[in-house]
């Protein structure tokens, strides 16, 4: 997910993406404890998204707080 299309979401799809993407990391990685993915690559990527909805969380709290 690009940083663009992350800034579109409004706050509640903002928290339902955080906790699909948490869900699905979780998923991901018990997989890959019993039998290895095909791509173990998406488990960076997942991360990565799950980084950039967060800092784009965050980034709201704080312009939330300055008004």
């Amino acid at each position: 997910m690009k940083s663009s299309e992350i800034r579109e979401l409004s706050n509640q799809e903002l928290l339902e993406r955080i906790d699909n993407e948490k869900s699905a990391l979780v998923r991901m990685k018990l997989n890959h404890a019993i039998s290895p993915l095909e791509n173990p690559q998406k488990i960076k990527e997942s991360r990565k998204t799950i980084a950039r909805l967060m800092t784009e969380k965050r980034k709201r709290e704080m312009n939330e707080n300055k008004k």
